[in-house]
Order: structure tokens, then C-alpha cells, then sequence
């Protein structure tokens, strides 16, 4: 048996802090194990969240919470105090000692491990961790278009994106991505182009169809968000 993750709702919220963004989903591990969790951030922060619940309704269940963060490029965790949101397989809220001293702390990494690999949801977070830049025109960037097309360098991986008019990347405009995320939530589903791939789209919350390097078709589902506000 494979571990696998099955994602679950979508929540968004404003908030006086920005926007609070949750990911919901379950864990099946190889061996049979459950577990659930919930990942997200707020816009105006520094750093995200994960919750992961086991254990529910048994001596020495619990729910732990980490916060997530980016160094030099690499994606970290930490133990924290603070709970961040109350999962279906959890038990009480543990600190982050005694989470640590926790008999489950390994699976609970494990858990992680495999939510941020298995979540397509997870590559959002990962860009907003990252500060992630992009090269584009002035009125995909100001909101005036929506981007019809978005491609990753080969070379590099820089991300561009073009609208639908005459302006072009030789007038182009620095930004970062998840700042377009806020504005066009369908850019969501294209998120995971690997360097080398792009994806076209004919109108704004159309189809992406994605190509490789040489313009051929790829057969790769992106994101589905299953939300409620």
C-alpha cells in the first residue's frame, strides 16, 4: 500500500492581517496509519502553518503544529506552541515539548513530508514562501489583463506571463507570482510548470493547456481547489 494524501476544502478569509488562506485534506499511510491535516498562511505574514492530527479519541492522541518556513531556497519546519487550526483525527493541542517527547513525532514528520510532496496545494505555498519573481508586462501586472500565457526558462526556471495585448516581455515588469495568485486565483492551476514547460489559456478562467519545451502537448492535471469563503 502506497502513502497517499486525499485533499480536502479550501477555506479563504480576509482578515485585518490579509487573507487567510487553509488547505484541508487526509493521510493514508503505507502501513494503514491515518492522520489529518491542514496547511496554510495569511498573506501579510512570514511564514505558514500545518497542523497534523492523530490518535482521535485515544489515550495519547494529539494534534501538532509547526510553522513552515523558507531558508536559502529550502522549505524548514519548527515545533511551535501557538495551535493553528483543529483537524478530525486530532486530540488536544500539544505544545511544542510535548510534541517533541511525543511516542508519534516521527510519523507526524512523515505526515508532513508527504503533505507537502502529495498536496497539490502545497506548490501555493511553497511560491509564497519563496517570494518567487516573475517577469511580465505592465498590465498583466496591474491587473488591467489576465495572463493567457505562462512559461518557465529552460536555463534559469524564471517564470513569465503574457496577456492578451500587444504589450510585450521587452516592456516587462518585475513582480512575484503569488501577487497575480491574489488577484487571478485561476493562475492555481499552473503553478507546478516544471523549467522548460508553459501553459496557454484562450480567456481569463478558461482551460490551461500545458506544452513542454518543444510545444507538445503534456497530460498532466494542475491544481483543484475545492473551497468555500
Amino acid at each position: 500500500m502506497k502513502v497517499r494524501v486525499e485533499e480536502g476544502r479550501f477555506v479563504e478569509r480576509e482578515t485585518e492581517h490579509g487573507t487567510d488562506r487553509r488547505m484541508f485534506g487526509e493521510f493514508i499511510g503505507a502501513r494503514g496509519e491515518l492522520a489529518s491535516y491542514a496547511f496554510g498562511w495569511t498573506s501579510e505574514a512570514d511564514e505558514g502553518r500545518i497542523s497534523i492530527g492523530v490518535g482521535a479519541g485515544n489515550e495519547g492522541g494529539g494534534t501538532f503544529h509547526a510553522a513552515v518556513v523558507e531558508r536559502d531556497g529550502r522549505i524548514g519546519y519548527a515545533l511551535i506552541d501557538e495551535p493553528f487550526e483543529d483537524v478530525p483525527q486530532g486530540g488536544p493541542h500539544l505544545t511544542a515539548a510535548a510534541a517533541h517527547a511525543h511516542r508519534d513525532i516521527a510519523l507526524i514528520w512523515t505526515v508532513v513530508d508527504a503533505v507537502m510532496k502529495l498536496d497539490s496545494r502545497a506548490v501555493w505555498l511553497r511560491h509564497w514562501l519563496r517570494r518567487t519573481k516573475i517577469i511580465t508586462t505592465a498590465p498583466v501586472l496591474t491587473g488591467e489583463e489576465p495572463a493567457l500565457f505562462v512559461s518557465r526558462d529552460a536555463d534559469d526556471g524564471l517564470w513569465q506571463l503574457i496577456g492578451p495585448s500587444k504589450a510585450t516581455i521587452d516592456n516587462n515588469r518585475v513582480g512575484h507570482l503569488t501577487h497575480l495568485v491574489d488577484t487571478d486565483p485561476t493562475l492555481v492551476t499552473v503553478l507546478d510548470l516544471e523549467p522548460g514547460e508553459s501553459a496557454m489559456r484562450e480567456q481569463a478562467g478558461g482551460p490551461w493547456a500545458r506544452y513542454d519545451v518543444d510545444l507538445r502537448p503534456l497530460n498532466r492535471p494542475g491544481v483543484f481547489l475545492r473551497g468555500s469563503r
